[in-house]
């Protein structure tokens, strides 16, 4: 897959997941997520996947120090609807990393490593998503500013011609380099920028 040369540059998500060790799949049930794994899984990349990606390894770190984070163990709450916007696009990849599932998520084996009901929409919270662990070891909110980093001028006249199918073959590769830029510049220059990702 050629891809963005950026992705591996993005930090990743390392966690202990009892449910791939208890079954083998990983030694010690260490299972490590990078930026490509999420841009897999929704098929494209693009600022809301970052966002997904970028809140969640910034709340599992608040949560949990310098611990690995427990997969399995984290319940997302989603302010909105699944349908609503990109909910549900955000949704998936929080899933993906936390393991977190809905209601037809991973039912358990003998009582153990369900993990239906952790992921929730329409949930009534004030924050955009909320991040709890199910041990009871504390909770956080984020919520994400996009116009932090917002696209580059040459945006506004791309768009309409790419959307239209109008576009020269160079204006469509332009469009996309200018598109990744935007999503490199969320996920690398301002990672830490305290006013893109809020936590509360």
């Amino acid at each position: 897959m050629i891809r963005p040369a950026f992705f591996d540059d993005v930090r990743k998500i390392a966690l202990r997941d009892p449910l791939a060790e208890f079954l083998g799949a990983a030694e010690g049930g260490v299972i490590e997520y990078g930026c490509l794994d999420a841009v897999k899984l929704a098929g494209h990349s693009c600022p809301t996947v970052a966002a997904a990606y970028l809140m969640t390894l910034k709340a599992l770190t608040h949560l949990y120090g310098d611990e690995l984070p427990e997969r399995g163990a984290v319940r997302v709450l989603f302010r909105d609807d699944m349908t609503s916007g990109v909910t549900g696009v955000m949704g998936n990849v929080a899933g993906l990393l936390t393991g977190a599932a809905g209601p037809g998520g991973f039912k358990g084996i003998g009582g153990r490593f369900d993990r239906r009901g952790l992921l929730v929409f329409g949930a009534g919270i004030e924050s955009d998503v909320r991040f709890e662990r199910v041990d009871g070891g504390g909770g956080v909110d984020a919520a994400f500013r996009p116009e932090i980093v917002p696209p580059a001028p040459e945006m506004r006249a791309l768009m309409p011609k790419v959307l239209s199918g109008g576009a020269a073959p160079e204006e469509q590769r332009e469009f996309g380099r200018l598109w990744q830029e935007r999503v490199k510049r969320i996920l690398i220059d301002h990672a830490d920028d305290p006013a893109l990702v809020i936590l509360g």
